[in-house]
């Protein structure tokens, strides 16, 4: 029913749809008045012939000969009556099957079917449209973005310059408007006055183009931006973007950060307040073979164990969950806890052998350069001396990963991980399944740019896989939201939430957050400080915040269970 309001307020707020409209009526009204007279003279007739009729039959009689029935259950026996028979049957052909539809099509059908286009990819917002999020592409970073903002129920439109593509996309189920990214008009029609962002990831020119566009309507609009290249950094934000994201750059780093090589240490994914969450591979420390409780992290770091990851499957923990080599330990506590932790471990190398990249590109060369800064020898696999790192990278071998010589070369057969950091996701899924057969005990990162292939990549063999869409939806969101989020990894997060106006002095332990919605709760501040794994019979404050770790839809079930 609304979209039928919204169609009809299209349809008749033009004054040319307006004046079509009278045309038809005006035709239709003629049409009408010319059955009259058919009508009455057919009575005349009939009459001059000495039948008699009512004038019911008369109108039912044109109808009929008119439409080219002619059902023949009333006939004229003289050549008057036969004649205008005639007549009254070829006016019908030319008015009614003719005439008629034409103009049904022309002034109103077309009309319609324009406005009922215009209606679902509008040039304009409603007045009543505030807090929304105006969207100036669409690519996996975006399409990633708007399934977050449906469902937070946030507010967006998607700015397409083509208005048969903002079709296609609202049959996508997108909201859509239709307008030029590159003219101020645009976005005053799009009512960036009111809105809580615009979001360019566009080509780093034509992402300057819309922060310079918006500035002239809004000077204080939050403008976030994607760039390719390091040099349009600061362009971009003298064009007024607020917040650029180097999306490569920050996949490399999460790709390397989750590398085992060198020493033991922790590394941090996360900080809430003074609460630490940091990820720690196991292989070659004392704590291989045994169990939780065994290890005893806690008494002799202060650490928590919230969560442990085994060949890219992630659980929850329990005291006899056993250490085994290829476990990664997801741990919480303090920054003096995480030191204390890395100093029992550090003295721990798992591997003097060098790490493989597979792929030089953008996202290749800041894995390599983060690896390097963390002391962990790497070597870059790629086609070809011309490509994007070879130029800045020492350790290179040229060749195509696919062969098993060129994977020699580079090391395979000794290093301790590799990661697939290639722009085409089949390509990574190949040589994820190819580098598992060959390597069985070896850890394996994958890049995903679709969000569709993280599985398909885990099914191949790699123990991790990070996601170039979600890292760059999640990023933006969290910044529209002014949240803290942590993805620990694809679909997997910690963040945090006050405690909802229902858990109000009850204790965790009475919440039953974890089962009725999927979240753990990693720590509680009451406002006397960060309490790590809380003790679940502690009250819940009505200041309180709670710190949780959780799918995207365990985190949906818990706005949903728990809303105010």
């Amino acid at each position: 029913m609304k979209f039928l309001s919204s169609q009809f307020t299209y349809f008749f707020q033009s004054k040319n749809t307006r004046k079509n409209i009278r045309i038809l009526l005006k035709y239709l009204m003629a049409l009408w008045v010319l059955i009259i007279v058919y009508s009455v003279l057919f009575h005349f007739i009939m009459a001059a012939e000495g039948k008699e009729h009512s004038w019911v039959t008369g109108l039912y009689w044109t109808l009929t000969v008119m439409s080219t029935l002619g059902f023949g259950d009333i006939t004229f026996s003289g050549d008057l009556g036969r004649f205008f028979s005639l007549i009254v049957l070829l006016s019908g052909v030319i008015f009614l099957l003719v005439l008629l539809p034409f103009t049904f099509i022309q002034f109103f059908y077309a009309p319609w079917i324009e406005a009922e286009r215009k209606s679902r990819t509008p040039r304009e917002l409603p007045s009543h449209v505030r807090n929304h999020v105006i969207i100036t592409s669409y690519n996996p970073v975006t399409a990633s973005l708007i399934d977050k903002l449906t469902a937070h129920g946030r507010e967006y439109t998607l700015v397409v310059e083509d208005i048969q593509r903002a079709l296609d996309f609202y049959d996508m189920g997108l909201r859509t408007s239709v307008g030029n990214i590159d003219d101020p008009e645009t976005y005053r029609l799009m009512r960036a006055i009111e809105a809580a962002m615009v979001v360019g990831a566009n080509s780093d020119e034509v992402n300057t183009n819309v922060a310079f566009t918006v500035r002239e309507i809004n000077a204080d609009v939050p403008v976030v931006c994607t760039a390719d290249s390091t040099d349009s950094v600061d362009i971009l934000t003298m064009a007024g973007a607020t917040l650029v994201l180097q999306l490569s750059d920050m996949l490399g780093r999460s790709l390397a950060r989750r590398t085992i090589g060198g020493d033991r240490r922790a590394n941090v994914i996360g900080r809430f307040d003074e609460l630490v969450i940091a990820e720690a591979p196991v292989m070659g420390t004392p704590l291989v073979g045994k169990s939780l409780a065994e290890s005893r992290l806690r008494e002799i770091a202060g650490v928590t164990a919230v969560g442990i990851w085994e060949r890219g499957r992630f659980a929850i923990p329990g005291p006899d969950t056993a250490i085994t080599p290829t476990t990664v330990l997801v741990i919480a506590g303090s920054e003096e806890q995480m030191q204390t932790y890395e100093e029992l471990m550090c003295i721990y190398q798992v591997s003097s052998d060098r790490a493989l990249v597979i792929g030089g590109g953008r996202v290749g060369v800041a894995v390599a350069m983060s690896l390097e800064e963390r002391g962990i020898d790497y070597v870059v696999v790629d086609k070809s001396r011309e490509s994007t790192g070879a130029a800045v990278l020492k350790e290179c071998v040229f060749g195509n990963a696919a062969d098993i010589e060129t994977l020699k070369r580079a090391g395979i057969e000794r290093a301790p991980a590799a990661i697939i950091t290639t722009h085409d996701d089949a390509t990574n899924i190949y040589l994820t399944k190819y580098c598992r057969s060959l390597r069985p005990d070896m850890q394996i990162i994958s890049r995903a740019n679709a969000d569709r292939n993280v599985s398909t990549l885990h099914r191949a063999g790699a123990d991790f896989v990070m996601s170039y869409a979600t890292l760059g939806a999640s990023t933006i969101f969290n910044y529209l939201e002014n949240a803290d989020i942590v993805m620990l990894a694809e679909g997997l997060d910690i963040f945090r939430r006050r405690v909802p106006a229902g858990l109000m002095g009850k204790t965790l332990a009475q919440s039953n957050i974890r089962q009725d919605t999927g979240c753990t709760v990693v720590a509680l501040n009451n406002g006397d400080g960060m309490s790590i794994n809380p003790d679940p019979n502690r009250p819940l404050e009505s200041h309180g915040e709670l710190i949780l770790m959780g799918s995207a839809e365990a985190e949906q079930r818990f706005m949903k269970r728990f809303a105010d």
